[in-house]
């Protein structure tokens, strides 16, 4: 029965799974979490995943380890692969003027944005890579003379994972490395001309590896406790009786993925469906045989983890507008549903446009939130609760629209993440929706997806292994249009339409 392991390093925390690689089985898991903030030092990573690995029973065991990670984030080397300044993460929004300048760049207006989708898949926003190494050859020049190579958080694991064997051993996928702003998921290649056009030089990045071809060894006692550890694991050892400790080749490591990627892995999502995630941020996202190009902006044409493409749509405000807003009712997110549930569709009229921490799509990073009609009538907390959720819900079915317009098909919605598992959202989504959705058990999805990639690495074939999901729920509901379009009056963006505002404001 050989054994694989996945590693989902997000936002807010290391998760490790060890499961079977032929039936897919869970054997053991373990989690450590990550610090707050957007800017966020890479040994804290490092850390974190040493310790999950412990929770988890170490790694001695497994065949293949993969790695997933949050996805844009700007971890910049020197020469002897030290890491240059605290990486910026996919939320830091500083690099909006740096986006909004390689656009300008580019030809400006719909021309700038048509450069960038066809070159990148992606127009430039705050989140994406590119613009962070602009903000930095701005704004640090120092720290900008000092990198020697740039990588994303998975590369940068996966690389210490190896035992850090240089810089020529970084290694990446084509799902991370499709969100970076520099590599085109349409011909497969790094666009060199685009990083030097974002930071004023080439530098080093990670070699791009296909979804079942590895990315290295494990090194031997990589894991071990040493000065750095904080604490430590019995990460990968040698089995009992081997006759040369420390010289057997380690586990294989997986090229990883980004979260949403190796999520639609782990839920097994397949062309036709649409996934929606409701974690830190909210990314609507559906599997395609061919790359997308929007020059709106509003969807990224991403790679998958599987060879095939991955259009997607993030909104940055997501659970956390539900953990907002029960904190200023009081509550416990399980009260806050019930409260959602017991005010009627539509909130009596009351809106919340959840721009919390700026937003992404639209595009306004230095926007905040807003809350419209409201009532004395609609002035209680069940009606507050019932608006967080519908505006939630309704910037993430803006985002469904937005797929559809670019060729997506929607013949099912899987919900998945932790604000999935709140029973007013999964009950109010079919509403908003208008289509019904299926809710898998909770779970570790985005490391399952890491993991099903290293099975898929050890196994072999065309496709990864086909593990099952099993005790998935339907909710459907009939659609109520009135939401949407409530909330569509109240979106400051539509109203900067009306007023032809030649940019974006900078608070709402």
């Amino acid at each position: 029965m050989p054994l694989v392991a996945g590693v989902d390093s997000s936002t807010q925390s290391c998760k490790v799974v060890v499961r079977d690689a032929e039936t897919g089985a869970l054997v053991r898991e373990g989690r450590a979490p990550h610090p707050d903030g957007t800017e966020v030092d890479p040994g804290a990573w490092w850390t974190a995943l040493r310790a999950a690995v412990d929770a988890a029973g170490g790694l001695a065991d497994v065949a293949a380890v993969s790695v997933a990670g949050q996805q844009h984030g700007m971890v910049c080397l020197d020469d002897a692969g030290a890491v240059v300044r605290p990486a910026l993460l996919w939320n830091d929004t500083r690099s909006a003027g740096a986006a909004a300048d390689l656009i300008e760049e580019a030809g400006g207006g719909e021309t700038g944005r048509r450069f960038w989708a066809d070159a990148a898949g992606s127009v430039p926003v705050a989140s994406f890579t590119a613009t962070k190494l602009r903000w930095l050859a701005r704004h640090e020049p120092a720290n900008a003379d000092r990198v020697a190579a740039v990588c994303l958080p998975h590369d940068w694991l996966t690389w210490r994972l190896a035992g850090a064997p240089g810089l020529d051993a970084l290694r990446t996928d084509r799902s991370d490395a499709s969100g970076t702003g520099y590599w085109s998921p349409r011909t497969g290649q790094y666009r060199t001309d685009l990083l030097e056009r974002a930071f004023g030089r080439v530098v080093r990045v990670p070699t791009v590896v296909g979804p079942a071809e590895p990315a290295g060894h494990l090194a031997p006692g990589v894991l071990l406790p040493g000065p750095d550890s904080g604490g430590g694991s019995p990460g990968y050892r040698n089995p009992p009786g081997d006759p040369s400790p420390g010289s057997r080749t380690g586990p294989l490591l997986g090229a990883g993925a980004g979260d949403n990627a190796a999520a639609a892995l782990g839920v097994g999502a397949r062309p036709g469906d649409v996934v929606v995630s409701i974690g830190t941020s909210g990314t609507v996202f559906a599997v395609a045989g061919a790359p997308a190009a929007d020059p709106a902006g509003a969807v990224a044409g991403f790679a998958d983890a599987t060879g095939r493409f991955l259009p997607l749509v993030c909104t940055l405000n997501a659970a956390r507008v539900l953990d907002a807003t029960a904190r200023m009712l009081g509550v416990d997110l399980d009260r806050l549903g019930e409260l959602a549930l017991a005010a009627p569709p539509g909130a009596d009229g009351l809106v919340m446009v959840p721009y919390l921490e700026g937003e992404r799509t639209p595009d306004r990073p230095t926007a905040s939130g807003s809350v419209h009609g409201l009532t004395l009538h609609a002035s209680t907390p069940a009606h507050l609760a019932r608006a967080a959720v519908e505006g939630m819900l309704c910037a993430l079915a803006d985002g469904l629209d937005a797929l559809l317009a670019q060729g997506a098909t929607a013949e099912r919605i899987i919900l998945v993440g932790g604000g999935a598992r709140s029973a007013a959202v999964r009950r109010i989504a079919p509403q908003v929706f208008g289509r019904p959705v299926v809710v898998p058990p909770p779970g570790e999805y985005v490391a399952d997806g890491a993991a099903r990639q290293a099975a898929w690495l050890i196994l072999g074939g065309a496709a990864p292994p086909d593990w099952a999901v099993t005790g998935a729920e339907e909710y459907a509901d009939t659609p109520v249009p009135a939401i949407r379009a409530r909330y569509a009056e109240a979106q400051p963006h539509v109203l900067d339409r009306v007023a032809a505002s030649s940019s974006p404001p900078a608070s709402v």
